[in-house]
């Protein structure tokens, strides 16, 4: 009897002395995952802030660049009319009255592009407002252009509608829009030839997109291959643990 009083003594005590460091290990577990998710929402933060100030100067850095006046048409992304019309222009370029037709259309078309780029900004700023974290992974450890590509997606559409009127009132302005038609149409009747476009605001709109994000992709493969280029501690934090992964 007094051999079976001592047993239940002992299970008790030895339960409730395992009940109680149970206790504390479940407590313990609770406090690390608490670290760990406290850990993770900083990390959150540092990477999507880091990366929206990323595109933010990338952005800025490209339509300071290109809404300068001949931003476009003395850079690399300068507004050529449509190659395949060249022959046409050429053409009616020896009529008397339309010998410096192209200069003035491209110069028309590129100061166009100019006036639109300004407006570039608040979309932009738009699109990078609503990046997730799941995105922002994604782009720091993708390729160099991953950030522009992202941007290209949420933002394109808006650009194109925004920049549209803005060009073709410019054109407008000369009757570019109007001798381009009539050029193209004739152009586009000669048999054996590829038809070109006859919407040169189209032509332009879209010329003027692509340039800007060229000059936002380049700015991203600076920030990201060269340190000199992170110009804030957040930024300097955020590419230096990318650096980290790929090494």
């Amino acid at each position: 009897m007094k051999t079976l009083i001592v047993f239940f003594i002992g299970y008790f005590f030895f339960m409730s002395t395992a009940d109680a460091q149970f206790g504390k290990l479940l407590d313990q577990a609770k406090s690390s995952a608490q670290a760990l998710k406290d850990i993770g929402s900083g990390q959150q933060i540092d990477i999507a802030g880091g990366l929206k100030e990323a595109l933010e100067e990338g952005v800025g850095s490209a339509v300071e660049r290109l809404a300068a006046e001949k931003g476009y048409l003395d850079s690399p992304y300068k507004i050529l009319v449509p190659e395949e019309a060249s022959k046409v222009i050429s053409t009616l370029s020896k009529v008397p009255g339309f010998q410096d037709v192209e200069q003035k259309m491209v110069a028309k078309m590129n100061e166009a592009a100019e006036l639109a780029v300004k407006s570039a900004t608040p979309i932009f700023v738009s699109a990078i407002k609503q990046m997730s974290f799941r995105d922002a992974q994604q782009i720091l450890m993708g390729e160099e252009d991953a950030a522009t590509r992202y941007l290209d997606k949420q933002a394109n559409r808006k650009l194109y509608s925004d920049f549209s009127p803005v060009i073709e009132s410019a054109l407008m302005e000369v009757r570019a829009t109007e001798y381009w038609t009539t050029v193209a149409k004739k152009y586009n009747k000669i048999p054996l030839t590829k038809d070109v476009n006859t919407d040169l605001t189209d032509h332009v709109t879209k010329k003027a997109i692509y340039g800007l994000f060229e000059l936002i992709a380049k700015k991203e493969v600076l920030i990201r291959e060269d340190v000199s280029q992170r110009t804030s501690p957040l930024l300097q934090e955020v590419f230096a643990k990318q650096d980290q992964r790929r090494d």
